[in-house]
């Protein structure tokens, strides 16, 4: 395994951090209200599936019991 300096490695990590790309506040909070869309729509569908299942459930008990 190959050591480096600590010197070395805490001027390769800044060099690699320089490269990052941040995102801008816009980007931020536009990636954020979707995040918070797509969660309520899958919410949504979600109860949408379980009252269908619990519909077709009772049906079938009702109908056999």
């Amino acid at each position: 395994m190959a050591t480096t300096n600590p010197l070395q490695f805490i001027q390769q990590v800044r060099t690699e951090v320089a490269k990052v790309v941040w995102p801008t506040r816009r980007e931020v909070m536009l990636t954020t209200v979707m995040v918070f869309i797509l969660a309520a729509l899958t919410a949504v569908f979600f109860a949408l599936v379980d009252v269908v299942i619990r519909g077709g459930l009772q049906y079938v008990l009702n109908m056999f019991g």
